[in-house]
């Protein structure tokens, strides 16, 4: 049992069990009922995700490849996941790591430059049952 953390969008792996989107917006031009079937989401959960403002400063970052950039868009990200829910949720996602197979995910192509990994960051340092 563990969490996988995933590019949104990308095909399932036989295990993976649901899919949260941890991500602002539903993706674009998408119905509604084909979310889950075209491997977005099983369930939208976009309190994970970066404030609009957040979110700005990690896609100025990866525009300009600037690493003080980078690091302001963490260090803001993760303020937002220390706020009271977000932490609350972070601590039920991982006690479920250790029960029952599911995964999170963003629409960025790389892991190292979205939120997602700092995600992974985050529910490591709670305990969580991780897929490499």
């Amino acid at each position: 049992m563990a969490i996988r953390i995933v590019r949104l969008g990308s095909p399932r792996a036989p295990d993976e069990g649901p899919r949260i989107g941890t991500v602002r917006r539903p993706p674009r031009g998408v119905p509604k009922a084909d979310f889950a079937r075209l491997d977005w989401y099983d369930t939208w959960y976009p309190e994970l995700a970066p404030s609009a403002e957040t979110m700005k400063l990690g896609q100025a970052a990866n525009t300009t490849h600037d690493a003080a950039a980078w690091a302001s868009f963490t260090r803001r990200y993760r303020a937002e996941m220390a706020e009271p829910a977000a932490a609350r949720t972070l601590d039920l996602l991982a006690t479920l790591s250790h029960t029952a197979n599911f995964s999170v995910g963003c629409y960025c192509e790389h892991e190292a430059r979205c939120h997602r990994g700092q995600l992974r960051g985050l529910l490591a340092e709670r305990g969580a049952a991780l897929q490499p």
